[in-house]
């Protein structure tokens, strides 16, 4: 059987989405360029040379997952130009639920310098863009993160998305205050 060598670019994809998978499971202290080379069928020593160090890797792994959305929610915007069109595309991002969780341990290293500039560039990116795509003012679009907040810890509860667990009397209370879904 041949294989089929991969281009860098390829390769650099591939490692991205191992690297998800660790980091999400793992978050940046947990996780090792070992298991993300494990996961993307490479060597560590491939990973390191391409990514530079782990703290870079994680850095790319937040980037994707940041130009993920902003993705999400430029093609929701060009058919619904509305923080509730954006809302609905974000909750679709519940199925990728990697993303989230990274982002979620981007922002519990934000105390490292590096991590800290990167998360803070990738959610004022976002803050931007949701600003440019519907117009919305800055309390709005605050209201529209408060709660796009509370829909991703949900989703990491695994409170909402697509394999939610059985509702407690508490989730069920708290959701029926949630706006519906549309």
């Amino acid at each position: 059987m041949t294989r089929t060598r991969l281009t860098a670019q390829e390769r650099h994809v591939q490692i991205v989405a191992a690297a998800l998978q660790a980091f999400a499971g793992s978050g940046y202290a947990g996780t090792t360029t070992d298991q993300v080379a494990r996961i993307a069928g490479v060597s560590q020593p491939y990973v390191i040379r391409l990514f530079g160090s782990k703290q870079e890797l994680f850095l790319a792994t937040t980037r994707y997952a940041g130009d993920r959305i902003e993705q999400k929610w430029r093609a929701a915007a060009r058919e619904d130009p509305t923080l509730a069109g954006l809302g609905h595309a974000y909750k679709d991002l519940l199925a990728e639920r990697e993303l989230l969780f990274v982002l979620l341990h981007g922002f519990g290293a934000a105390a490292d310098p590096v991590i800290g500039e990167a998360v803070r560039a990738c959610y004022g990116n976002l803050y931007t863009v949701v600003r440019e795509l519907t117009g919305a003012t800055a309390e709005e679009t605050r209201d529209f993160f408060a709660m796009g907040m509370l829909i991703t810890v949900l989703g990491a509860m695994r409170v909402l998305g697509p394999d939610a667990v059985d509702q407690q009397p508490w989730m069920a209370d708290l959701m029926s205050v949630m706006p519906p879904p549309d």
